[in-house]
């Protein structure tokens, strides 16, 4: 059925709403629907036709450890998936050998095979804690990518023009700068708009940093003869430091894998102001529970601290389970608001002849103990006044501390070790 004979389609009253419904709940949080009509013809035929729409997420695997950020375009995937729609799950194995160069200023370093294949496996791993992994289809684009001979190839770059590629922004900037652009960066663009094309994508989602190489694949459908795809953006979640966009390597991020207590911790500390904003982007409650919390709010029946408790509560829930999350909880009211020592502090086992006369440098012990990634990490805690121990704070990185044992060492606010010797 073309796009254009959805026209034709005579609703009833109640697929009219159901479309609606759909349409409310895929706005959530989005940047732009390119175009919304063509989503809203592709609904009504979904509804008419049981038909489910074929939504794609395209993932770069250079990068496998996903934090919340990277959640926001997931939660849309999940929303698509409760709707009843398929969801297709794009692996960059063979594009990821290139590396995506948008953002970049420099041309990336390609992966090896092995690498790639790696980071994928993590990727598909971690999915699973937002979306039904049993009804996601995976793909990986070597599958079409990789028979291509040198003709394809060609016949594809013959798709577009140099012109159009020099709109892409970090194009632009590299060959206005003098800075190297490598021929084989234009068929990144070209080869994730292709993916759609062997996919035969209904919608494609991706953050706003992703709007060309979105819109690439719906043009080469359109090249291609086929209906072309919805794009969906979606933006890019501003880290706990309420400024950068969410990184690890900015340290500004809650990794999904992190352990429960550390999740909770860091999400009670979100800035208020975007505090809505995680709840609508990264949380799986629904349009009504976030109108009744944001009222609750705006009106003071709800307190900023129960509302940011909530939300860590939610995302140790999302990622770990509800028994986590009550656990967590637990723990932070102990620990935080009570100024307790939680219950179950990690043993670690000392060596006293390590340590001459049994004393030991409190910037090595946190190092020992496993508290701080490396020495310098311990010295910049306790300069910051960040370590304690037995709960008297040490702020000299050249104080010395007799070892006893039971003796409790603690590092920021969720790290601790109890000594055995």
């Amino acid at each position: 059925m073309s796009e254009q004979a959805t026209d034709k389609l005579v609703l009833t009253e109640a697929q009219k709403q159901e479309v609606e419904r759909q349409l409310a709940i895929l706005r959530r949080g989005a940047m732009e629907i390119i175009p919304e009509e063509d989503l809203r013809r592709k609904l009504e035929r979904f509804v008419v036709t049981g038909k489910p729409l074929k939504v794609k997420l395209g993932l770069d695997p250079s990068a496998p450890d996903i934090h919340v950020g990277h959640t926001v375009v997931l939660q849309k995937m999940r929303q698509f998936q409760e709707l009843g729609h398929e969801i297709q799950l794009l692996i960059g194995d063979f594009t990821g050998r290139i590396g995506d160069p948008t953002g970049k200023s420099e041309t990336r370093k390609q992966l090896t095979e092995e690498q790639v294949k790696h980071n994928a496996q993590s990727y598909v791993e971690q999915f699973g804690k937002v979306l039904d992994s049993s009804r996601v289809t995976v793909h990986y684009n070597s599958t079409w990518l990789a028979p291509m001979t040198f003709a394809d190839v060609v016949g594809l770059a013959a798709k577009t023009t140099v012109a159009r590629m020099m709109e892409r922004d970090d194009f632009e900037k590299r060959f206005n700068s003098g800075l190297p652009i490598s021929v084989h960066e234009f068929f990144y663009p070209l080869m994730q708009g292709y993916d759609s094309v062997a996919l035969e994508s209904d919608v494609e989602l991706g953050g706003t940093d992703q709007k060309f190489n979105l819109l690439m694949g719906r043009n080469l459908q359109k090249e291609y003869g086929q209906e072309q795809q919805v794009i969906i953006t979606m933006p890019l979640l501003e880290g706990l430091d309420g400024v950068q966009k969410m990184s690890k390597s900015l340290g500004n991020y809650i990794g999904v894998n992190e352990e429960p207590n550390e999740i909770y911790g860091k999400a009670m500390s979100v800035p208020d102001e975007l505090m809505m904003r995680y709840y609508e982007l990264a949380t799986d409650l629904s349009l009504e529970e976030l109108e009744a919390l944001r009222a609750g709010l705006a009106d003071g029946s709800v307190h900023p601290r129960d509302a940011k408790m909530r939300l860590a509560k939610t995302f140790v829930r999302m990622y770990h389970g509800a028994e986590a999350a009550e656990e967590a909880e637990n723990y932070f009211k102990t620990v935080f608001q009570q100024r307790a020592l939680p219950t179950d502090i990690p043993e670690v086992t000392v060596d006293l002849s390590a340590y001459e006369n049994g004393e030991a440098n409190i910037v090595n012990l946190a190092f020992d103990l496993g508290l701080a990634a490396s020495k310098g990490e311990a010295r910049r805690m306790v300069q910051q006044g960040a370590v304690k121990v037995n709960e008297e704070k040490v702020d000299d990185i050249n104080q010395s501390v007799k070892l006893t044992a039971g003796m409790v060492v603690q590092v920021g606010k969720r790290k601790f070790a109890k000594i055995n010797l």
